[in-house]
């Protein structure tokens, strides 16, 4: 107990701050010092005891959309830095996505809902592939990593790109799918949403997406250590969220020409996308993951469950 009071005494001023850079005026945190030092600080303390090898500890951190991955990630990035003095990688499967040109390609030549970004299929897997290889690497050189900007639906230039400039101790891998799994083909058959009722007819998208899944992204998340779960207690608060959290991306832009920032109707839409693997993730994830972290309505961790 000493040692998490000492680490919280040394990383709350900055894990505060950081808060404060992710809230508005409408959306404030609650109970942020309860999360930090009961949930957090233990958390950190469990991934920097593992972080002793030579190559990088691969962290993923899975949640639905909305759930709270970027400030999650980020503040234990921040504990494990100041305190363990760990270096520490941060970046999202989101920064992977395939270019909006790509993503056009792929509507055109496999299905006309691939060109929303989101689902298995929609990211440039090889790209992750390479920057694991890469920061694996014993002849670890610099990196470039991609950096997606969602306000405009598409990469930054690369003069905006991570620059990795030494060998990290920890990578924390975090997305919304980070760590799905497969369905069975007779689960796809029945339409669980109005969009695959509407759109995908011939059940045709939803199986690319499945296929992805039982491939490329399987041998993707195979090479991560551990995962880390933040579980909702059911989708329809994930898409509550996720309306929050457009509306944060809104005023937090300056820039607001030529934005791709949805309306309500739009989140509600695009959130439809991610239905069928959010709630196979319900079940899936409480098996394979490592940490779970239960989310109660509000919005806030509620109990944290650690693999030992």
């Amino acid at each position: 107990m000493q040692q998490v009071n000492d680490c919280f005494v040394k990383t709350k001023k900055d894990c505060l701050k950081f808060i404060s850079s992710q809230e508005t005026k409408k959306d404030k945190f609650k109970n942020k010092n309860k999360m930090i030092k009961s949930f957090l600080i233990p958390v950190s303390f469990w991934i920097a005891k593992r972080a002793k090898k030579k190559t990088p500890l691969m962290i993923g951190l899975a949640g639905g959309q909305g759930s709270g991955k970027t400030t999650i990630s980020s503040i234990l990035t921040l504990i494990l830095q100041k305190y363990f003095k760990l270096k520490v990688f941060k970046v999202s499967i989101d920064d992977f996505y395939k270019t909006r040109k790509d993503r056009k390609l792929l509507s055109k030549n496999k299905h006309p809902l691939l060109i929303t970004r989101g689902v298995p299929g929609t990211h440039d897997v090889d790209l992750i592939l390479k920057f694991f290889k890469n920061v694996k690497s014993k002849n670890f050189k610099n990196l470039t990593v991609p950096k997606f900007n969602k306000a405009i639906d598409d990469r930054c230039k690369k003069s905006l790109w991570y620059k990795l400039k030494s060998k990290p101790d920890v990578v924390i891998f975090e997305g919304w799918c980070v760590g799905a799994r497969a369905q069975k083909v007779s689960q796809l058959k029945k339409p669980i949403n109005s969009l695959e009722k509407v759109y995908d007819q011939g059940i045709k998208w939803r199986s690319h997406v499945n296929n992805q899944l039982k491939t490329k992204y399987k041998s993707l998340f195979k090479q991560l250590d551990e995962l880390v779960y933040l579980k909702a207690k059911n989708f329809n608060l994930l898409r509550n969220w996720r309306l929050k959290q457009e509306r944060k991306l809104w005023v937090q832009t300056k820039n607001k020409k030529n934005l791709k920032i949805m309306s309500s109707g739009d989140v509600k839409n695009f959130m439809q996308t991610y239905q069928r693997i959010t709630q196979q993730m319900f079940k899936d994830a409480l098996k394979i993951s490592s940490i779970i972290m239960n989310l109660d309505s509000n919005h806030q961790i509620e109990k944290i469950k650690l693999k030992k």
